[in-house]
Order: C-alpha cells, then sequence, then structure tokens
C-alpha cells in the first residue's frame, strides 16, 4: 500500500464553536459513515426489489459462507497495509495452503488436527520470508510479494499437475466449514472473533500504535526508537498466518485440492481492505473498515447476480469498486490539503 494517502486524508475537519451549515456538516461526515449509509441503502433496496430471495436467511447464509473466506483475506491484507506494506501472496497463497491442507490428509495421512497445524506454521515461514525479502533485502513489499505468490502458484500447479485432489478426509475436518452455530455458518463466526481480537491489537494495544507509526512514517518511527523491521516482519507473518487459515477452511469448504481455485479471492480481498480505509477511520486501514468493504461487495454482488447480472459482473464490480474507493481516498486528500494550506494562510496573515 502506498503512502501517498495519508493518515488524516479522510477525516472530518474539526468544527469551531458555532460554524458549519447542515450541508457542511454533511460534507465533512459523509466519508467517514457513507460507505456504511450505502450498504444498508443496497440491502433495502435489493430486499424490496427482490423480497422473496434477498432479505431471506437463506440468502444471509449463502453470503457468509460464500464471503467468510474474502473477509479472512481482507483482514491478512489489511495487517501488512498498517504499515504502509502489501501483500500480495494473500492471493496466491490460499492456493497451496488449501490443497496442503488436503493432500497431508489423504497422501501423507496425517490426522486433520496435525494437518492444520502443519498449514498455519507454513503460512507464518511464509510470511516470515516474505518480511525479510522486504525489510532485510529491501526489496518493495509489492514486488516482493508478486513474486513469491507466483512461486508460490507454480509450485501448487507443479504438485497437482493440473489435477484435482482427492481423498477421504475426516468428517470432522469438513465442520470446521460446514458447522452452524445459532444458525449461522461458522466461518462467519471465525471472522468476528478474528477481527475483535485484531481491533483490539491495532487500536488499543502498543503493538497497534507502532504499526500505525510505521505506516504513517517509517523514518520518525526510528528516531522514536520503534524497532520497524521487527513490526513489519511481523505483519507480514500475521498476514501469512491467516492467510493460511483461510486456505484450511476453503479446503474443508470445498473438500478438494486444486489449483486453478484460489487467485478469484485476490483482487476482492484487496479491495475490501483498500474500501476500509475509506471509511469508519479514514484514511488509515482499520478492522470494521475492512468488514465493511467486504460486506458491501457481498451485498452489491448477491443483489445483483439474483437480478440476472451475468457471470462477468463480479469481477467488474469488483475492479470498479476499487478504481472508486482509490480515487475518493486520493480526492479526499487533495481537498485536505487545500483547506490546510488555506488555513496556514489564513493564520499567517498580520492581525490587525
Amino acid at each position: 500500500m502506498s503512502t501517498s494517502i495519508k493518515s488524516t486524508a479522510l477525516e472530518p475537519d474539526p468544527l469551531q464553536p458555532g460554524e458549519g451549515s447542515l450541508l457542511g456538516n454533511l460534507g465533512r461526515y459523509l466519508p467517514v459513515y457513507g460507505l456504511p449509509i450505502l450498504t444498508l441503502a443496497l440491502i433495502l433496496v435489493f430486499s424490496i426489489i427482490l423480497p422473496d430471495t434477498f432479505p431471506t436467511l437463506l440468502n444471509l447464509r449463502s453470503i457468509l459462507s460464500d464471503k467468510s473466506v474474502i473477509a479472512i483475506l481482507a483482514l491478512a491484507a489489511m495487517v501488512p497495509m498498517l504499515t504502509g506494506k502489501i501483500d500480495l501472496t494473500v492471493g496466491y497463497g490460499i492456493v497451496l495452503w488449501h490443497i496442503l491442507a488436503i493432500s497431508l490428509q489423504v497422501q501423507f495421512n496425517f490426522p486433520w488436527p496435525v494437518a492444520v497445524a502443519m498449514v498455519l506454521l507454513a503460512g507464518m515461514l511464509f510470511g516470515l520470508l516474505n518480511g525479510m525479502l522486504v525489510e532485510m533485502a529491501r526489496i518493495d513489499s509489492f514486488i516482493a510479494t508478486l513474486g513469491t505468490g507466483t512461486v508460490i502458484y507454480a509450485v501448487a500447479l507443479w504438485y497437482t499437475g493440473g489435477r484435482q485432489v482427492i481423498g477421504a478426509v475426516d468428517p470432522d475436518f469438513y465442520a470446521i466449514s460446514s458447522s452452524f452455530w445459532f444458525g449461522l455458518p461458522a466461518p462467519a463466526f471465525y471472522v468476528i472473533g478474528l477481527s475483535i481480537v485484531l481491533w483490539v491489537l491495532s487500536e488499543y494495544m502498543p503493538v497497534g500504535r507502532a504499526l500505525y507509526a510505521i505506516g504513517a512514517n517509517p523514518r520518525a518511527a526510528d528516531l522514536n526508537g520503534i524497532p520497524s523491521r521487527k513490526y513489519v516482519m511481523g505483519a507480514f507473518v500475521t498476514s501469512g498466518l491467516l492467510t493460511a487459515l483461510a486456505g484450511v477452511i476453503l479446503a474443508a469448504k470445498l473438500r478438494i485440492g486444486q489449483a486453478s481455485v484460489g487467485l478469484e479471492y485476490l483482487l476482492p480481498a484487496l479491495v475490501g481492505a483498500f474500501l476500509g480505509s475509506t471509511t469508519i477511520r479514514p484514511g488509515r486501514v482499520n478492522v470494521w473498515g475492512t468488514l465493511v468493504g467486504v460486506t458491501i461487495l457481498a451485498v452489491g454482488i448477491s443483489g445483483i447476480q439474483q437480478l440476472g447480472g451475468a457471470f462477468y459482473i463480479e469481477p467488474l464490480f469488483n475492479g470498479v469498486t476499487l478504481l472508486v474507493a482509490i480515487g475518493i481516498a486520493g480526492y479526499a486528500q487533495r481537498k485536505r490539503g487545500r483547506l490546510k494550506k488555506l488555513s496556514a494562510g489564513e493564520a499567517a496573515k498580520p492581525q490587525t
């Protein structure tokens, strides 16, 4: 993630007592709450247009089940973004991890808990490799993770030979994805649990403040005694762990391993993370904003598909939404910069 969008780019300007019209206040706070409001509006519109299919428990379960993997990958992408880095392997890694989760059980006869633990450990080690390339080899994070992601995808193709990995797996492993808690798919609760943990760590713990400081100004963070290298590498390790977890859930859902599945998750995961930087805590990536970003993608795509949208609607919607999100963020930053210059100019005028 580029640091060209400052941490305060979309935050509402503070008002002086008695200042600000209704339209002015709306303009200040719309960037903060606009995306959640738009999400609710889409839900309302689709519920009115599609009363028999959209506002149903079956559709809710379908959305939660289908998009939970994307939500976890978006959270995985979000963590390095806190430090101003980007991790493209969230889309490539899940290809190998879900194949490995099946293969360790089918071809090597490992018990499913051991197989899951090995996949999670492999994800962390791969994240550590990405972190070392970025921090120690000083390779740009986009280039480094694009390179390692392509390599790991090639490994998945080589290992499977383009064929599916199929075999008998313990039913308890399938339950990771197929279970229902309180009438909702279990993966939705995984997302909620991970989100709460990441929210507490990023907003209320010293590690979160350090990550945001590094993302805002790495040089200033170093001068203040923050070990940037350690935190950035830790962010990539966390991203690798979450990506591997998403791979395990995907394997339990598909019940097979195949190299043709996984890459389609990359764009929506990145879109969700980037959208998250335009809402709730605008101008900075954040947990709840990321979930809102994934939600609006899920709601929009589900509604459009039920209206009869063609198969290419989903990638088109994801791509356009990403461009709009980045455009809004950039426009708001430029606008805020102009306002700051005007304010500085007014303050510099001699008092009479």
